[in-house]
């Protein structure tokens, strides 16, 4: 063999070194952390934690399903047109009220009336003559969306209900978008459409608005839709939020990945605002920390870190750590280290433990324990500055109660971080 073709034979073999060694591997490397995605570690179905999703049982919303269907007591009968306006918060049920309703209103009634639904975002159709056309839309796919008016749209409309025997329901939700772009001439075209049927209800209107809709539509309208038909919902509480955290926990996660402990702290953080998405969200998001932590050496459950681990993003704590210790006493920062010090690995505890666990901290820092009674006067003032959140129980048996603490505002090592900072200088 010639010198040149050994050389080049040589580096032929480097070049092919190279790529095997330096190419091939990094594919590998890179591909590595998806494996994680769909690996089902702690969410076996992500469709239950999407705001959109509906639910087969609604729960905590029991009696104004109940109310709903009072407004909607005739609509069996081919004659009978039905209204009903809701409002309420962001987050306090509406839209997932009216949607079950009218789905098990659709099968309630498969034999004896053909229901159609034609659910409306006023938020993304905020004129009048987009509103028509996604009702059009609903019943006849293929309606043409530019050229007609809205006096054309309209009498399509009351030809697709005539010429159709089934009953319309349309929904018109975030309604308030609309009248304020549009006015409310609409809803009254929409409530005369069967002036002339000699009686057929061929439509049924449902409002949905976080504001009060009635103080802004005129007589007539109001008069057509009937304030007895309006339903007021308030935020959710903090028993509700826990029960539709649960409900879709069950739902999307892995069993075992969650406790009940955990979900009771989602519900506490989206207990101010009583808003049932937040509470959806924060278990998504614990839920999605605890999934990508995941390795063969992790245990596979929601920790405190883990639910706490989207408040910059989400904007969940009510004050700052450092508005929420600035004042405090040093006895009382001494409470609030030991309570942080066991919710830094439980998402709850009872304020049994916190007389015995503020003794090991006071003996650590070289502090005389104040009295029970004093005690009890500083825990009552980290509840006053949100810094813990209290919960009464009844103990299992029905003999006595129990008070259990949590902080579900604040990372808890944070502000036992923070608190061992400020000792040292206040001690």
């Amino acid at each position: 063999m010639k010198s040149h073709d050994f050389a080049n034979s040589k580096i032929i073999h480097k070049l092919k070194r190279i790529f095997n060694n330096g190419w091939r591997k990094p594919s590998v490397v890179m591909t590595g952390y998806l494996d994680r995605i769909g690996a089902g570690y702690v969410i076996e179905n992500p469709e239950p934690l999407d705001f959109d999703f509906i639910p087969t049982e609604l729960v905590c919303r029991e009696d104004f399903q109940m109310k709903l269907a009072a407004r909607f007591a005739s609509i069996d009968k081919q004659e009978a047109s039905c209204r009903a306006i809701i409002t309420g918060p962001v987050g306090s049920g509406k839209t997932v009220l009216v949607k079950t309703f009218c789905r098990d209103l659709k099968r309630h009634l498969v034999n004896r009336r053909t229901i159609n639904i034609a659910h409306v975002n006023c938020r993304n159709a905020s004129t009048s003559t987009r509103v028509v056309q996604r009702i059009l839309h609903a019943i006849d796919p293929g309606h043409p969306d530019r050229g007609l008016s809205i006096g054309e749209l309209l009498l399509s409309l009351r030809k697709l209900t005539r010429r159709n025997s089934s009953h319309l329901i349309v929904i018109l939700d975030e309604v308030d978008h609309m009248l304020r772009k549009s006015g409310d001439d609409i809803l009254y075209q929409l409530l005369r459409i069967d002036e002339d049927q000699e009686g057929k209800g061929t439509l049924s209107l449902i409002l949905v608005s976080q504001e009060q809709v009635l103080d802004v539509l005129e007589t007539a309208v109001i008069s057509r839709m009937g304030k007895t038909n309006l339903i007021k919902i308030p935020p959710y509480n903090e028993n509700e939020l826990y029960s539709i955290a649960m409900q879709r926990a069950d739902l999307a996660l892995v069993k075992g990945s969650y406790s009940d402990e955990i979900i009771r702290l989602i519900a506490q953080k989206s207990a101010p605002i009583g808003d049932a998405r937040l509470a959806i969200e924060l278990l998504k998001a614990a839920a999605e920390s605890c999934e990508i932590r995941q390795d063969d050496h992790t245990d596979r459950e929601i920790s405190v870190d883990d639910v706490h681990a989207k408040d910059e993003i989400l904007s969940v704590d009510m004050v700052s750590e450092i508005d929420a210790i600035e004042g405090l006493k040093p006895h009382a920062m001494l409470v609030l280290l030991a309570i942080c010090r066991r919710l830094k690995k439980e998402s709850s505890m009872t304020t049994g433990d916190v007389e015995s666990l503020y003794a090991v901290v006071c003996e650590e820092y070289e502090q005389s324990m104040k009295s029970h009674t004093t005690l009890w006067k500083y825990l009552k003032e980290l509840e006053n500055r949100q810094l813990i959140t209290t919960r009464i129980s009844t103990v299992s048996g029905g003999r006595g109660r129990t008070t259990h603490l949590s902080m579900p505002h604040f990372l808890p090592s944070d502000i036992a971080s923070r608190l061992e900072m400020l000792l040292k200088k206040r001690l």
